[in-house]
């Protein structure tokens, strides 16, 4: 018989899991300035492309720490999709008129947090591990 699953206001509150989310924060930001001077002619009155390569620079920094962690494919698939979805979500809006070019950037990074949190709740355990290289479970 297996434990029952902790509930979850556990994850929120375990410090690996905060360190976790807090370590992949940081690669976005090595992402964004390790791979932003690759893109210096982005058309800068497009929000969408601009958005869009931005969460590609993040996602290629937080795949390549989750990776070194080893996760399950599904949890990396679900983190990186927290990179895209809060701007693509968000477009339909800046498409209207509703939401401006920054409000879209502002936003999907707001956005991206509580997404990023959500994937985590999906998959408690790889961010729980103790260890430094998380296991496949």
């Amino acid at each position: 018989m297996t434990a029952p699953a902790a509930p979850w206001w556990a994850l929120l509150t375990n410090r690996t899991a905060i360190r976790h989310f807090v370590e992949m924060l940081v690669a976005m930001v090595v992402g964004m300035i390790a791979l932003g001077p690759l893109w210096p002619d982005l058309p800068t009155d497009r929000v969408e492309v601009h958005t869009l390569v931005m969460a590609t620079d993040m996602t290629v920094g937080m795949t390549a720490l989750m990776l070194w962690r080893r996760p399950r494919p599904a949890a990396v698939v679900e983190m990186a999709l927290a990179m895209y979805l809060p701007f693509v979500l968000l477009f339909p809006a800046h498409w209207a008129g509703w939401l401006s070019a920054g409000a879209v950037f502002l936003a999907g990074h707001v956005l991206m947090l509580p997404a990023m949190v959500l994937a985590m709740l999906r998959h408690p355990g790889e961010y729980t591990a103790h260890h430094g290289r998380l296991t496949r479970t």
